[in-house]
């Protein structure tokens, strides 16, 4: 359970430091699947697989909102191998000019010391 509290720490830490992107690399197994509850607003897919492709979708994300605020509390472990985190941020789509308040919670699947899965559960309006 010590590496998962390690693991599940230092991946919160990152999200707060805004080391999201960079932090891809290091803690995400190659073939890794990021599940989003919904189909994302200009895009097609609900699923990025690979490491890579979730990477891209970070950067995308952040290309296109400005981040006001951005926190990350956690990790709630559920061990031998998930830990969540929650998510708050304050955005604004860069398109659009509009603002969001976004309330998430994402569930970590860890195998080898990498998170091989990760689940977006959003807040209802």
């Amino acid at each position: 359970m010590e590496e998962l509290i390690s693991i599940g720490r230092a991946f919160v830490e990152a999200m707060q430091s805004q080391r999201g992107i960079a932090h891809v690399d290091e803690i995400y197994a190659e073939n890794a699947q990021s599940v989003e509850a919904v189909v994302p607003p200009g895009r097609d897919v609900r699923i990025a697989k690979g490491r890579e492709a979730i990477k891209a979708k970070r950067q995308d994300w952040v290309a296109t909102h400005e981040i006001q605020t951005l926190g990350a509390e956690g990790p709630y472990v559920h061990p031998p191998n998930r830990f969540s985190v929650r998510y708050e941020a304050e955005v604004t789509q860069k398109a659009t000019g509009r603002k969001m308040s976004l309330r998430e919670i994402a569930v970590y699947t860890v195998e080898e010391g990498k998170v091989v899965r990760e689940e977006f559960f959003m807040l209802p309006k």
